[in-house]
């Protein structure tokens, strides 16, 4: 007959093993769930994140701004647009009698016939319908880069003045040589410049 003792022994080690496998089929604790939890929604935020970068280029842009010309026609604004030639060039200015810069001069302009307009020349960067430069028409709206043209950012703008398909010229408030309001050709200096054409006055077509 077996040692008692043996059989006691026997009985320990197998109460022992069923006790470990009890505690390894028991569900984890709260806390090493919660630590699971969290890093499944930190890789999910991250992926989120590396999506939004990818798709960052097809997210549309601003939807164009419209400008109520009312009932002013092209040519009765560039007439007055040309009796201010000489108006000195001053910055951030819209006062005729102190002098314009180049969108102090377009909002003064388009102001003497009630007609609101951003007053910022890069805020005209989704203004209006964009033309070709063949197709541009006296009273359309012409818009540079600063005197950076590496900068793509809409940093200057005049108004068309005359286009014979070989050349355009332009009216704006010049803080160059003219140092005022003149009248330049698109010259290759401007058109290393040069952003788009827009048209605000329907009657240009």
């Amino acid at each position: 007959m077996p040692n008692r003792n043996i059989i006691l022994s026997l009985l320990v080690i197998a109460v022992s093993c069923f006790s470990c496998l009890q505690k390894t089929s028991q569900p984890l604790p709260p806390s090493a769930t919660d630590t699971f939890a969290l890093a499944d929604t930190i890789s999910k935020d991250k992926m989120a994140k590396r999506d939004n970068a990818i798709n960052k280029d097809t997210v549309p842009l601003p939807p164009t701004q419209t400008i109520n010309t009312g009932t002013t026609q092209p040519e009765e604004l560039m007439k007055f647009a040309e009796s201010l030639m000489g108006t000195p060039y001053v910055y951030a200015s819209t006062n005729p009698k102190v002098g314009f810069d180049c969108s102090g001069f377009i909002t003064y302009v388009f102001n003497h016939y009630k007609i609101a307009v951003p007053r910022s020349s890069v805020d005209f960067t989704n203004v209006g319908k964009t033309v070709d430069v063949k197709d541009a028409k006296r009273g359309d709206i012409i818009l540079f880069t600063g005197t950076n043209p590496q900068e793509r950012t809409v940093g200057h703008m005049g108004l068309v003045v005359s286009n014979t398909g070989d050349s355009l010229s332009f009216i704006h408030s010049s803080s160059g040589k003219a140092m005022g309001v003149t009248i330049t050709p698109l010259n290759d200096y401007y058109k290393s410049r040069f952003v788009r054409i827009t048209r605000i006055f329907p009657q240009n077509g």
